[in-house]
């Protein structure tokens, strides 16, 4: 995926924290070269990766016009909108409402319903207390953002960095034993973001890159049970 004419290098694996960021760069609409770091091969822990990426995590960032590298996708979006006056307010009072949504994913949605996913997917055997936790802090932070959708129809007002991050979080409903049943403006806004066609080409360059026919044994690697 070299682009010789790009500015900015791109280091990922498209999981939901990678696919944040891959969202905003096809939304952005300048080029950029992709470097795909697998996860399930342990490619973060590589001495190259860790000096952009000292957590150890994807995903990450060289804006090589600047001479910057920036890691963790929420200060990457950050980063991206700031730098480049995209899909970030300018007003104190809509920065705010953008701020205060993607900190909300990165402190809280997240987490929780990646233990979700964890917990009734991977976990090697069933444990009733961390299922009951995490189900219902998922199903609380849903509410949380039915809510708020029911007021407005992206996140924060217009469509912004915290709609990216959110929203392949959300994506993956089904696997944190979701349904959207009692969420309408949930799956109004998954289907608007879906629609979208700088989404539409994220999802599948991550595609590209993903190896075909992964095993549940593969992503268990992810979480380091095997």
């Amino acid at each position: 995926m070299a682009n010789p004419s790009a500015a900015l290098d791109y280091y990922y694996w498209p999981t939901p924290n990678g696919q944040k960021v891959a969202i905003f760069l096809e939304e952005s609409g300048r080029p950029y070269t992709a470097h795909p770091v697998n996860i399930s091969k342990g490619e973060q822990f590589s001495p190259e990766y860790t000096g952009l990426s000292p957590n150890q995590r994807i995903p990450a960032i060289v804006d090589n016009e600047v001479g910057v590298s920036v890691f963790e996708s929420g200060a990457i979006l950050l980063y991206l909108a700031q730098r480049r006056g995209q899909f970030f307010p300018r007003d104190s009072k809509g920065a705010a409402s953008v701020l205060q949504w993607l900190f909300w994913q990165a402190a809280s949605l997240g987490p929780i319903l990646g233990q979700a996913v964890f917990f009734l997917n991977y976990a090697s055997e069933h444990v009733p207390l961390a299922v009951e936790r995490f189900s219902k802090e998922t199903e609380r932070l849903y509410r949380v953002m039915e809510q708020q959708l029911s007021h407005h129809p992206f996140i924060a007002g217009e469509y912004s960095i915290a709609d990216m991050a959110i929203y392949p979080w959300l994506l993956q409903h089904e696997k944190q034993g979701m349904t959207l049943e009692t969420y309408p403006h949930i799956a109004a806004w998954l289907a608007k973001i879906t629609a979208r066609p700088a989404v539409i080409r994220a999802y599948a360059k991550g595609e590209e890159i993903r190896p075909s026919g992964q095993t549940d044994q593969d992503r268990k690697k992810l979480y380091k049970l095997s």
